[in-house]
C-alpha cells in the first residue's frame, strides 16, 4: 500500500475525469434537492437558502435604507434578519469591514434568490479563471470545478470564490503586472484574516511595486467607504471587533468543527483560550519563517504561490471550510509544476488528499474531534517546503499572463 501511495499510479486522467463528473452530478442533485425541499426562502431546516448570504443581503438592505452602521450592531442586524426570513429561522452575524457594504448594497437591489445566484455564479467564474490560469489544460476544468470546497462555499453563499480569485489571480499576475497584482491583494482587505501572510511574502521577495499597488487599493477603498458610509460606520465596525473575537472565534457561536485552524482544533478538544492563542501564534511564527525563506529564494512562482495560498489558510485562526476554496489555485499551481518537472514521491497522493479533504473535514471534526482540515493544510505546507529544498527548484517562472487577462 505504501508503494502505491508513493507512486500514485492509481491517479490517472480517466479516473480524475470520472470521479470529478460523479461529484458534479452529486452537487447538482444536492442543489436541486436543496431547492425542492425549501419553503419560501427557507430550507428544510428553516435556514435561509444560501445561509450566510442572508446576512449579506440584509446588510445591503440596511445600507439602502440609510443605516450602514446597522450590520455592526449584532442585535439590530439579527432582528432585521428575523423580520425578513421569519422569527424561527437561524440568523447570522455580519463579519466584514465597511468595504464590503458596497457589494452588499448592490446585491440588495435584486430579489433575494436572484442576488444569491448572481453572486455565486459571478464569483465562481472568477475562481475558475484564477485557478485555470495556473493549469490551462482544458481537462483541468473538471477537477477545478469539482473541488469539494466549491460545493461547500456554494451551499453557504459565501465569499470564498472571490477571495480565491483575488489572491490566486494576483499571484498569477505578480511578476508581469505587479501593480495590478498588488491591487488585487489590496481588495482582499474585505476579508482581512485571509491576507495576513501577503506582507510576509511580498517583503521577503522584494515585490515593492505590488506593495505600492496593495497600499493604494486599500487607501482608495478606505476613503471611498468612509465617504459613502461615514465615520459612524467605521466606529461601529471597530466597536464590533470585540464581539466578533469573543463570539465568533474564542467561543465560536458557529462551532469549532467548522473551522480549520490550529486555534479551533485546540478549542475543539477542550483547550482553553490562552493555550489556543499561544499554540496558534507559535505556528504562525514557524510558517512565516518558512514562507519568507521560500519567497526570498529563486524558486518557481508556482511553488511560491502555493506556499502563500496554503499559509494564508494556516495563519488565520478564523478560517472555515468554505475558505478552503483558496486551495483551488494552489492545487492547480502544484499540479502544473509536477507535470512539467515531475512529481516527487508521495506528492500526487498528498495533493489528491488535499483536494478531497473539504468533502469530509467538517464531519470528521464534528464526529471524531480529528481536525482533518488542519492536518491536510500542514501536510501541504510541508510538501511545498520539501520541494523547495530540491536542487532543481531554483528558477522563478510564471505562466503566460494571456491566459488570465
Amino acid at each position: 500500500m505504501l508503494s502505491a501511495l508513493r507512486q500514485a499510479g492509481f491517479i490517472t486522467p480517466e479516473r480524475i475525469k470520472a470521479y470529478s463528473l460523479m461529484l458534479l452530478v452529486g452537487y447538482l442533485l444536492g442543489t436541486l434537492g436543496w431547492f425542492a425541499t425549501a419553503h419560501g426562502l427557507l430550507d428544510w431546516q428553516d435556514r435561509p437558502l444560501g445561509t450566510d448570504f442572508a446576512q449579506v443581503w440584509v446588510a445591503g438592505g440596511e445600507v439602502l435604507s440609510g443605516h450602514p452602521d446597522m450590520p455592526f450592531d449584532p442585535v439590530a442586524h439579527l432582528e432585521r434578519q428575523r423580520e425578513t426570513f421569519g422569527s424561527s429561522t437561524a440568523v447570522f452575524t455580519w463579519g466584514y469591514p465597511p468595504y464590503f457594504l458596497a457589494v452588499a448594497a448592490g446585491l440588495a437591489l435584486l430579489p433575494y434568490l436572484a442576488a444569491l445566484l448572481l453572486w455565486q455564479g459571478a464569483t465562481l467564474v472568477l475562481y475558475l479563471r484564477a485557478s485555470r490560469a495556473w493549469l490551462p489544460d482544458a481537462r483541468a476544468i473538471l477537477p477545478i470545478l469539482a473541488f469539494p470546497a466549491v460545493y461547500v462555499n456554494f451551499g453557504h453563499g459565501q465569499t470564498g470564490f472571490l477571495a480565491a480569485a483575488l489572491l490566486g489571480g494576483g499571484l498569477f499576475l505578480l511578476e508581469r503586472r505587479p501593480y495590478l497584482a498588488g491591487a488585487l491583494f489590496g481588495l482582499l482587505a474585505f476579508k482581512p484574516q485571509l491576507g495576513l501572510m501577503i506582507p510576509v511574502a511580498l517583503l521577503a521577495g522584494g515585490y515593492w511595486r505590488a506593495i505600492l499597488g496593495a497600499t493604494a487599493a486599500v487607501l482608495v477603498m478606505t476613503l471611498a467607504s468612509w465617504f459613502a458610509f461615514g465615520t459612524e460606520t467605521f466606529l461601529a465596525f471597530f466597536d464590533s471587533l470585540a464581539y466578533s473575537r469573543i463570539n465568533g472565534l474564542e467561543y465560536s457561536n458557529t462551532g469549532f468543527f467548522k473551522m480549520q485552524s490550529l486555534f479551533a482544533a485546540i478549542r475543539l478538544i477542550g483547550g482553553n483560550v490562552p493555550l489556543a492563542y499561544a499554540a496558534h501564534m507559535t505556528l504562525v511564527v514557524v510558517i512565516s519563517g518558512g514562507l519568507a525563506v521560500l519567497w526570498h529564494g529563486r524558486h518557481d512562482m508556482r511553488l511560491k504561490a502555493a506556499g502563500l495560498l496554503v499559509t494564508s489558510l494556516l495563519a488565520t485562526p478564523y478560517g472555515f471550510d468554505y475558505d478552503l476554496v483558496l486551495l483551488g489555485p494552489a492545487l492547480a499551481a502544484m499540479v502544473s509544476l509536477g507535470l512539467e518537472q515531475g512529481f516527487r514521491p508521495f506528492e500526487k497522493s498528498l495533493l489528491l488528499a488535499a483536494w478531497a479533504m473539504p468533502l469530509v473535514a467538517r464531519t470528521m471534526a464534528m464526529t471524531t474531534l480529528v481536525p482533518l482540515g488542519l492536518f491536510a493544510l500542514l501536510g501541504f505546507f510541508l510538501l511545498i517546503m520539501g520541494r523547495s529544498l530540491s536542487p532543481d527548484e531554483t528558477t522563478s517562472q510564471s505562466p503566460s499572463v494571456s491566459t488570465l487577462c
